[in-house]
């Protein structure tokens, strides 16, 4: 005969409630949900804001200068300053080279930096860096197009060939980096430098160089390595970015200037 032993262990009310307020284990393992990474454009990934240090500070405020310091529109300027320091054109007379140098600065940098105010103000770029890979569109052609006016200027005006495409180059250079800034953001800053180099180094060979042409080659090296790594450190750019903007700068231009 089989025991009730229901009445050894009393039923308590309390029993009820464990039961409704349980909740069942999952049958298998847990599994994190993570929230989906956010879509990029090819900037680095945004670091969290942590409170800076006074040599972080001041690293931000070299590093920034030397982005201002050697930004694109600037490099045209610079190759004309060279090139008539270093070269057999070092012999113009000093208000010919002045009057050239305005002309340069004023297609290549009055022009393009007027229409990014422009474009500020019309609110269809927020940021007059360009630091934004969709904001470089029509800074990028406008840019094209001034050094492409300025070789035709100086080719009609006499300078020697290698001088003339070296701003066919940067002209080539600005083709380049527009069509691949449609799916990446190549560093437009290590191009204007490494063009730069690749001027002097083919001024070394076909320019009649002054003594002083090794020298300025040196610091041009140095500058560019110091402008790549001031980008990296403002997270503008990856280092694969950097890279690829010293090798279109640097082959278009010395392999142009080479013609």
């Amino acid at each position: 005969m089989k025991l009730d032993t229901s009445s050894y262990y009393p039923k308590s009310p309390l029993d009820d409630d464990d039961e409704l307020n349980s909740t069942p284990e999952p049958a298998g393992p847990v599994v994190e949900e993570r929230p989906a990474p956010a879509p990029s454009d090819g900037t680095p990934e945004e670091y969290p804001d942590v409170p800076e240090t006074e040599a972080e500070r001041a690293a931000d405020v070299v590093a920034t200068g030397f982005s201002w310091l050697f930004v694109p529109l600037l490099m045209p300027v610079y190759g004309i300053m060279l090139i008539f320091g270093l070269s057999i054109l070092s012999f113009v007379p000093m208000g010919a080279k002045i009057g050239f140098t305005l002309i340069v600065a004023a297609f290549n940098v009055a022009v393009p930096a007027l229409l990014i105010l422009l474009l500020k103000r019309f609110g269809l770029i927020d940021d007059i860096g360009l630091n934004g890979r969709k904001e470089r569109l029509i800074p990028y052609i406008v840019t094209i197009l001034c050094m492409g006016a300025t070789a035709i200027f100086l080719h009609f005006k006499g300078f020697p060939l290698w001088a003339v495409m070296f701003f066919v180059g940067g002209a080539a250079t600005g083709v380049v980096e527009l069509i691949i800034n449609f799916w990446w953001k190549i560093s437009a800053h290590a191009a204007g430098v490494a063009g730069i180099v690749a001027l002097l180094i083919r001024m070394m060979h076909d320019g009649y160089p002054t003594p002083d042409l090794f020298t300025w080659l040196l610091v041009s090296i140095a500058v560019a390595g110091l402008v790549g790594s001031a980008r990296l450190w403002l997270r503008r750019h990856t280092l694969l970015q950097v890279l690829a903007g010293y090798a279109v700068g640097f082959c278009t231009v010395y392999f142009l200037t080479a013609i």
